[in-house]
C-alpha cells in the first residue's frame, strides 16, 4: 500500500551524529531503521528528527546535542534533492507537491542546552519546532516516567515560553504528575510524539486513557511507537494494532492519533516492522482489522499535519 508518513520521532540523528549504536554515518542509505532510498518508495514523508540529550549519557549532553544537530543539517543539505528542513505545514505542503521530503528538528531532552528556557527563541530560530521537558530523569525542569514528580516553576516557565513561541510541548517521558501539571497550564495542543496506550500495555511511558483524552482535548495528537517493550508480551502487528484500535474506542474521530515510531531509538521493533519501509504493512494490517482507508491516512499523515500546520507557523 502506497501511503504518506508523517512521523513525530526519530533517533537518526543521534545514529548520524557517530553517538548511536549503529554509527550509521549516511542519511541516503544505511543499515539502520531510516534512510532516504527507503523512504522515498512512500508517496509522502514528513520526519520529526529529534535532538537527544540527558544528563547521564556517555558523551557531555552540550556537544551531543552540537553533533546531532550539525549531522542532521549536514545530511539534509547533502541530500536535497530528496528532503529539506520544513518550518511550517506550509513547508511541507510546498516540499510535497515538489516530490521532496520533510525533515523537522525536534528536542528529546533539553539538557543539551542546560534546560534553559531563556534559551528557546534561539532554538526556535534555527528551526525546533517539538519539544520534550526530559527523558527518563528527574531535572530541573520536572520529574519523568521513572521518577516521578511534577513541574517545577522554571518548567512552568520553560512550557509557556515554547508554546508562546510556537513549540509544540512534547510529554513523552514526563511523569504523571508533570503530565497533570502541563494540562492544567496548556494554552495550545500537546503532543506525546511516541506513547501508546497504557490499558494495552501497562508501562509508565504509555498513556492511560485519562491522559489520552486529556490530549485531544487540547487538540494534540499521540504518536503510536514501534518500541517491542511499549506494545505487549506479543510485540507484533495485531498487538500495535490493539493500542491504536483502543485510543479510537477513546476517540472515535480518529483525529488524535498518530506516528511515532521511535525508529533507530530502540533495539527491538515491532515484529513486521523493520523499518520506515514497512509502515504499509501496518496500514493494511488497520484497515483488516475495520479501520477506514480515510481514517488510516488521517493516522498516517493529516492527524500530525493539522496540529502542526495549527502551532507552528
Amino acid at each position: 500500500m502506497n501511503i504518506p508518513v508523517f512521523d513525530l520521532h526519530c533517533d537518526t540523528a543521534n545514529e548520524l551524529s557517530g553517538f548511536g549504536a549503529a554509527k550509521n554515518s549516511a542519511l541516503r542509505r544505511n543499515n539502520g531503521h531510516i534512510d532516504l532510498e527507503r523512504a522515498s518508495k512512500l508517496s509522502a514523508y514528513a520526519q520529526c528528527f529529534a535532538c537527544f540529550t540527558t544528563p547521564s549519557q556517555k558523551h557531555d549532553p552540550v556537544i551531543a546535542f552540537e553533533k546531532q544537530l550539525a549531522s542532521i543539517i549536514r545530511e539534509v543539505e547533502k541530500n536535497a534533492d530528496l528532503i529539506r528542513i520544513a518550518y511550517n505545514g506550509k513547508d511541507i505542503r510546498d516540499n510535497t507537491e515538489k516530490g521532496i521530503m520533510s525533515a523537522i528538528l525536534t528536542i528529546e531532552g533539553p539538557a543539551g542546552f542546560g534546560f534553559d528556557p531563556e534559551l528557546l527563541p534561539d532554538l526556535y530560530n534555527v528551526g525546533f519546532r517539538i519539544t520534550t521537558l526530559g527523558w527518563n530523569e528527574k531535572n530541573v525542569l520536572t520529574g519523568s516516567n521513572v521518577t516521578g514528580g511534577g513541574l517545577t516553576d522554571l518548567g512552568r516557565e520553560y512550557v509557556r515560553k515554547s508554546q508562546q513561541l510556537g513549540i509544540l510541548v512534547d510529554v513523552s517521558h514526563i511523569s504523571d504528575e508533570g503530565f497533570w501539571d502541563i494540562m492544567d497550564i496548556t494554552q495550545a495542543p500537546v503532543v506525546a510524539t511516541h506513547s501508546n496506550s497504557r490499558s494495552i500495555c501497562n508501562v509508565s511511558r504509555n498513556l492511560t486513557d485519562d491522559m489520552f483524552r486529556a490530549i485531544c482535548r487540547t487538540g494534540g495528537v499521540a504518536g503510536i511507537n514501534m518500541y517491542s517493550a511499549f506494545i505487549g508480551d506479543e510485540p507484533n502487528l495485531d498487538h500495535l494494532c490493539d493500542h491504536i484500535l483502543h485510543f479510537l474506542e477513546l476517540d472515535p474521530s480518529g483525529k488524535h492519533i498518530a506516528l511515532g515510531g521511535d525508529l533507530d531509538g530502540c533495539d527491538t521493533l515491532c515484529q513486521g516492522i523493520n523499518g520506515i519501509d514497512d509502515y504499509s504493512a501496518l496500514a493494511e494490517r488497520l484497515m483488516l482489522r475495520g479501520v477506514s482507508e480515510r481514517t488510516v491516512f488521517d493516522i498516517f499523515w493529516n492527524n500530525a499535519m493539522e496540529v502542526f500546520g495549527k502551532c507552528c507557523i
